[in-house]
């Protein structure tokens, strides 16, 4: 999957498209009830990717014009703000999503040539802001199924699901506790090996499923192991 960020903005479109589409469904109890995140509501995760989406704009202005601004004022501003929305009736989330969605396009299209060579503050440090248009677009599609309204990692393309096990596999190599495991796609001899191969079993599926399974959005059950046996436990992803 590509990492240009110009390329990316049309994958964002139709992912955001897409979360509207759910969420203009979604009535005040429909809002209220849980979602697959511990202790938030839909609400809380639709306030959240609109509170994020301003967050990316403040990343993508720090770029394009040097000036050392926060994604979040604070974290507990950013959490205050999440709190404060999540209540909030259907056509109050609906109109944040699209005017903040609007913004960070707007943003995006704003953005030189030379910006994007650019580092930026995030939550947890620096990141390069060619990389601002990616991470949007992964917010915006784990948690569209983290609503828990019938949009599965299933219906991530491939190469979502292809770019997204990729940066969670090396990210792994991060963790001292990780069992070591081969990470195979369905119906290709590529394989992702994460730690010591020979201690290793190797897990196999789509990459969206896989990809899935190791950010906790899937108990993984439609994966294979090989040799038979329980699914590897991976870390919480952060």
């Amino acid at each position: 999957m590509t990492m240009d960020p110009l390329l990316l903005t049309g994958e964002v479109d139709a992912a955001t498209d897409r979360l509207l589409r759910t969420a203009a469904t979604f009535d005040d109890t429909d809002l209220a009830g849980a979602s697959l995140l511990p202790g938030w509501s839909r609400g809380h995760v639709l306030a959240h990717l609109a509170r994020n989406a301003d967050g990316f704009v403040n990343l993508l202005t720090a770029a394009r014009t040097g000036e050392p601004i926060p994604m979040y004022a604070s974290a507990a501003a950013r959490d205050a703000d999440i709190e404060a929305g999540a209540p909030r009736p259907p056509a109050a989330h609906l109109d944040d999503l699209r005017r903040t969605a609007d913004r960070f396009a707007e943003a995006v299209a704003a953005m030189p040539v030379e910006g994007w060579a650019a580092t930026v503050q995030t939550r947890r440090g620096p990141w390069p802001a060619a990389m601002l248009v990616w991470g949007r677009l992964r917010e915006v599609e784990v948690h569209h199924v983290d609503l828990d309204a019938g949009y599965r990692p299933a219906d991530w393309s491939e190469a979502f699901g292809h770019r997204l096990l990729h940066e969670v596999a090396a990210g792994l190599a991060d963790h001292a506790d990780v069992p070591p495991m081969v990470l195979r796609f369905d119906g290709s001899r590529h394989e992702l090996v994460v730690g010591d191969r020979a201690a290793a079993p190797t897990v196999t599926g789509s990459a969206p499923e896989l990809a899935a399974w190791l950010i906790g959005r899937s108990p993984g059950t439609v994966l294979t192991v090989t040799p038979d046996g329980p699914l590897p436990q991976p870390p919480e992803w952060i």
